[in-house]
């Protein structure tokens, strides 16, 4: 039986976050990536959005500087090797290249919370709440919606701007989100929020 639970939307200054939008995860011809051009016009169209309302903006990538980061994660996942300083798959995603004054937050773990000063960064440009796109739904970016709540941020989850490379698991970890963390709405629906 599901909770009951309660839609509480966007505070008055609202963060996007671009969870690991990079060539590694958007291109096929990274073992980590998978063909995602949808998930990309969408965070494309978002960015757009946030940028003329002057809204922040932020993103992350993944970028290991030694063996010792992250290597649990890396020994379970030998493909997460390729993501190091100068190689191009740590780098944002072409068609939603950050501006200048735009932060690129390096992260080694899951969560863009995790061994970062993302909470510090949304708290200096006035933040209140979070709108969470990127990849992946099953991974970096549920961890990332969990520890949004965990910091105490309202969270929104658009689905047409998320993805994974298991659908099934897309599907189970938006209804889950939606369950408890966060509000998953359609894209639609984010843009009335906005406009409000």
């Amino acid at each position: 039986m599901d909770l009951e639970r309660k839609s509480i939307g966007l505070g008055q200054r609202p963060a996007l976050l671009l969870v690991d939008l990079i060539k590694g995860f958007t291109s096929p011809a990274c073992p980590l990536g998978t063909d995602c051009p949808e998930v990309v016009a969408a965070n494309a169209h978002l960015l757009a959005l946030f940028r003329e309302k002057g809204l922040p903006v932020f993103f992350t990538t993944v970028v290991y500087h030694d063996d010792e980061q992250a290597s649990v994660f890396r020994g379970r996942i030998d493909a997460l090797n390729v993501l190091q300083p100068g190689s191009q798959w740590i780098e944002v995603d072409p068609a939603l290249a950050p501006l200048a004054g735009e932060d690129v937050l390096e992260k080694q773990w899951v969560s863009g919370f995790f061994g970062t000063d993302l909470d510090q960064r949304l708290k200096s440009v006035g933040a209140d709440s979070l709108v969470v796109t990127g990849l992946s739904t099953s991974g970096c970016v549920r961890a990332t919606v969990v520890d949004g709540l965990q910091h105490n941020y309202r969270v929104v989850v658009p689905r047409e701007a998320v993805g994974d490379r298991n659908p099934d698991a897309h599907e189970a970890n938006l209804f889950d989100m939606n369950a408890k963390y966060a509000d998953v709405v359609s894209m639609a629906e984010l843009e009335v929020m906005l406009a409000d």
